[in-house]
């Protein structure tokens, strides 16, 4: 992963401003990830396919229950507030209205929940930097799957979030059934994720 950081001192302005001009114009291979996590320009190699088979999986789950009017992306932006990011999760369930016709780019309040698989070189920024950001942007829900965590694969469910911090609404190891609120209503099987 590298990382380039601009002063973005002023939330709204001209540093945000010009960070997220770098942002939009690096030019990094194709398949990697490039985000704005707590003010640094961060770009992470393309993931695993341990990575895509789990997101597909969870995907494929997650089908049959979305609400009407609802799409799930992979490569859709999200905007946290204070200037301090721009993520691009693994998967994001958000009314399709919000995405057509846009620049790719949602307000966190906008999607219904969010989801990041870890990977070895942004585990961290998953498991703490993203939780306080998606918090922070008032995301319903934020599924995080973690084949890396501590040899113990894990999936935590965060939810309710207020005043920029979350609660823990489920947290299971692989291979245990993780239960998915309203509006989706369903258990996912953590068992069929691989394991990294």
């Amino acid at each position: 992963m590298s990382a380039l950081a601009v002063e973005p001192d002023a939330p709204h302005g001209q540093g945000w401003d010009e960070l997220v001009r770098i942002w939009e114009g690096t030019d990094a291979p194709e398949g990697c990830k490039v985000e704005i996590i707590e003010g640094i320009i961060t770009v992470s190699p393309g993931p695993s396919k341990d990575h895509n088979h789990t997101a597909e999986l969870l995907q494929s789950s997650l089908y049959p229950v979305i609400p009407d009017g609802c799409g799930i992306y992979q490569t859709l932006g999200i905007a946290v507030p204070a200037g301090s990011g721009l993520y691009i999760p693994d998967l994001v369930v958000i009314p399709r209205r919000l995405v057509l016709g846009s620049d790719n780019l949602a307000q966190g309040d906008e999607a219904l929940m969010v989801v990041e698989v870890t990977s070895r070189w942004n585990a961290n920024h998953d498991r703490i930097a993203k939780v306080r950001g998606y918090a922070k942007a008032a995301v319903p829900l934020y599924l995080l799957l973690d084949p890396w965590h501590s040899g113990r694969p894990t999936a935590t469910l965060y939810g309710e979030p207020e005043g920029g911090t979350y609660r823990v609404l489920a947290s299971v190891q692989y291979g245990d059934k993780l239960t998915l609120p309203e509006p989706f209503g369903v258990d996912i099987d953590t068992g069929d994720f691989p394991v990294s």
